[in-house]
């Protein structure tokens, strides 16, 4: 996964579903608060994505996309 430079759109929509932490995702104004916290995107309140998980989410969406599968 290092040094790929990877970029690309990750659909956060399901987060909310995940577990508690992750509920308050779906709200615009605390998703916002996102930041990097080694190497993972985190919230304010311990909710984090690790950056293998956002990897894979990219390398799924892209193998999709070669096979011609509507996202």
């Amino acid at each position: 996964m290092r040094g790929e430079n990877w970029l690309g759109d990750v659909d956060f929509s399901e987060y909310p579903q995940k577990g508690p932490v992750f509920a308050t995702l779906k709200e615009p104004g605390f998703f916002r608060k996102a930041f990097i916290d080694g190497g993972s995107v985190a919230w304010p309140n311990g909710a984090d994505v690790a950056p293998e998980s956002l990897y894979e989410q990219l390398l799924q969406k892209e193998q999709n996309r070669e096979c011609g599968v509507r996202q």
